[in-house]
């Protein structure tokens, strides 16, 4: 059991464990949705643990989140965490689902914790780390770039007029990542961490 945000989040079903630069900067999203004056839908997808969406549940008034990932696990995880935290039903709906596949709606504003530790830096990566998080939830290809490729061109979809992107991923690809935003036609803004490092960014839609 570890605490994110204000939330109690349990991981006994062996998913990735939530990193404080997570909570860093979901913290600082959660925010601006606070100062919106009505009913939100939001899709926290690449949901692992559940944390995000939970967080965003426990703090922001009027909030729906849909919860989406692959993994069967990390489901079972959502619906302990959902029930541990008193997150009534009807505020909410779970998703196994490969990206967008079984996602139809569209949303106000889109949370990704995506998968993207590259194979090619895998000696980097703590031994710690390696023997404990499930494998998915770690890694994306050769430049751990391979979901983030998939996901912003599919997530602008499925974005509502006005809609934004939160986004994670690893300082180092940060420019890959402005060349896929561009290409993709984005508007968006890179953020830093709490240890002055760029981990995540705002996308929305230029055009609509």
């Amino acid at each position: 059991m570890i605490k994110f945000l204000n939330c109690k989040i349990d991981l006994s079903k062996k998913v990735f464990e939530p990193r404080i630069e997570t909570e860093y900067w979901v913290k600082r999203a959660i925010r601006e949705l606070q100062i919106a004056d009505c009913k939100l839908q939001i899709l926290d997808i690449f949901a692992g643990s559940g944390c995000i969406g939970i967080a965003v549940l426990k703090n922001v008034k009027n909030s729906f989140v849909d919860f989406v990932d692959i993994s069967k696990e990390s489901i079972e995880q959502i619906k302990i965490n959902l029930k541990l935290n008193g997150i009534k039903k009807g505020s909410y709906r779970l998703l196994r689902s490969n990206l967008f596949k079984k996602v139809k709606g569209k949303y106000d504003f889109i949370f990704a914790n995506p998968p993207y530790v590259a194979l090619e830096r895998i000696n980097e990566v703590q031994k710690e780390v390696l023997e404990k998080e499930p494998k998915i939830a770690l890694f994306a290809g050769k430049d751990g770039l391979d979901l983030i490729r998939k996901f912003l061109p599919r997530a602008k979809k499925h974005l509502k007029k006005g809609g934004k992107i939160f986004m994670e991923f690893d300082p180092k690809q940060k420019v890959e990542i402005e060349k896929i935003l561009k290409k993709e036609n984005f508007n968006f803004q890179f953020k830093k961490d709490q240890f002055k490092k760029y981990r995540w960014l705002v996308a929305w839609r230029k055009n609509y």
